[in-house]
């Protein structure tokens, strides 16, 4: 018997793996994809919000702020790449100064200090590249971007280290409550008995959640779709750069992303069902949208479409909460800001635990600290990794040429504790296949090195074809674009 289960290893689930990590408990994540980080948390914005967008009434207003403050001791830790560039919300007309306002003290009245109205000129002055038509702006000193996917697996990893188990290419389809806890029952029929049970299914919350009788709350998956640019060509910018936000999120951004790629996006759309693909025409509006904010976006430097799916709550906040189910606990309906928001949702379902009387007994032999897999460096010129190439096997040998992985790289990433099957999951621990070419190159060569690893053959091609994701190529959408330009 486990004394917690997880369901779902995201950035919530991983969140609070780790944090169970330090005490003396038995605790498994059951994950139904193939790897950590799947879901909304390797397809989103990569912020780290300031505080401000949410309502002080609201669960998720309460803990933005709160969970912002811990990213620098967490990366000190886990090595996930982060950075405090700040944000900016610009506003183009007078109109929305008192919105602007509004954003303010909400922001003080969540508790951040790094806030500011600032004026056009001093906004020109930090970003020349910007609209001159923006007339003010909030500014917050302390929000940044970070790598999202990269941060749940050095959190599962550094959890995985310290005892948690993982448990891949597991779904669970019943739970039984039992006179000492709860039964679990997934897709093979395998079962499992924990104390404690942790729904974090992002989409899937509120299917996890009936199977033990609580229907108080839907969840609806809103999509949306980004346009990622080459590595370099997010220098025209040097904030986070909002529009202002809309009762359906925090409206078209502009951001750098951590390794220095230009982001735009996303939009927002209800689905009836969680559809990853993408499509021309709301790329295209994205895009011109995105123009409001600076005209110097150059959609020749495109690599990439993805869609970002969030899980929207019929109470439209975060739902935390130990349910009437002794045992059970909810954290449901976490979409932005739950990538901010996620160290302190970890430490408020610990104390739902402590409070349902799970023992806390620190372990003496816990280990905070978790080395990384890559670190983020200037490229070099081509011509002097070009001998490190065609070599034969060795650890300095470059695989992927665009980003620069070599193969101890690669092979670090593989002996963290998690099972890394595919070459897609080799892509979010390492970079090799994120940069120009997009795995043309470095591909074969990844599945090269995975098999000499792993003793067995692979699918090159299991997470970008057997997805079921049509997603807009380079091609085409650069033709789309410049064939229907405003």
């Amino acid at each position: 018997m486990y004394d917690v289960a997880i369901i779902g290893a995201g950035i919530i689930g991983t969140s609070i793996a780790r944090a169970l990590s330090r005490y003396q408990l038995s605790v498994i994540v059951f994950e139904k994809e193939n790897d950590v980080s799947m879901g909304a948390t390797k397809a989103n914005s990569a912020i780290v919000h300031g505080g401000f967008a949410e309502s002080h009434a609201k669960v998720k207003g309460g803990l933005c702020y709160k969970g912002r403050k811990q990213f620098d001791q967490l990366n000190e830790e886990l090595h996930f790449g982060f950075d405090k560039i700040g944000s900016l919300v610009l506003a183009f007309e007078d109109d929305q100064l008192a919105k602007l306002k509004e954003l303010y003290e909400n922001g003080l009245a969540n508790g951040l200090d790094d806030l500011e109205i600032i004026d056009h000129d001093q906004i020109m002055a930090m970003e020349p590249n910007v609209n001159p038509d923006v007339k003010y702006a909030l500014y917050c000193k302390g929000a940044g971007v970070c790598s999202p996917y990269e941060m749940a697996i050095a959190l599962a990893e550094n959890a995985v280290e310290n005892g948690v188990e993982p448990a891949l290419n597991t779904e669970i389809i019943d739970i039984v409550k039992t006179p000492d806890g709860f039964e679990l029952t997934d897709h093979n029929q395998k079962k499992y008995a924990a104390h404690y049970v942790i729904n974090a299914g992002g989409v899937c919350s509120d299917t996890i959640a009936r199977m033990v009788g609580i229907d108080n709350f839907t969840i609806t998956p809103r999509s949306g779709e980004y346009l990622l640019m080459v590595r370099g060509s997010a220098n025209i910018i040097n904030n986070v750069l909002f529009q202002m936000p809309t009762k359906m999120g925090k409206g078209i951004l502009v951001t750098p992303t951590f390794y220095g790629n230009l982001l735009i996006g996303p939009d927002a759309v209800n689905e009836d069902i969680a559809d990853k693909s993408t499509h021309s025409e709301r790329l295209l509006k994205i895009f011109n949208e995105a123009k409001h904010t600076t005209d110097k976006l150059n959609i020749k430097q495109f690599i990439r479409s993805y869609t970002g799916i969030r899980a929207v709550s019929s109470t439209d906040d975060f739902i935390i909460e130990a349910t009437p189910v002794n045992g059970f606990i909810n954290c449901a309906g976490i979409q932005s800001p739950g990538l901010t928001s996620s160290p302190a949702i970890a430490e408020l379902v610990l104390k739902l635990l402590k409070e349902l009387n799970c023992p806390f007994e620190e372990d003496p032999n816990y280990n905070p600290y978790r080395k990384p897999i890559i670190t983020l460096t200037e490229l070099k010129p081509l011509k002097e990794i070009q001998p490190l190439i065609d070599i034969a096997s060795s650890p300095e040998k470059i695989i992927c040429r665009c980003e620069q992985v070599d193969e101890a790289t690669i092979i670090d990433a593989m002996n963290r504790g998690i099972p890394v099957t595919t070459v897609d999951g080799i892509k979010r621990r390492t970079r090799a296949g994120c940069g120009w070419c997009q795995g043309t190159f470095c591909r074969p060569r990844v599945v090269e090195v995975m098999e000499r690893e792993l003793g067995h053959e692979i699918d090159s091609s299991f997470d970008v074809e057997h997805s079921g994701v049509n997603r807009v190529g380079k091609n085409e959408i650069v033709d789309y674009i410049n064939a229907h330009q405003d």
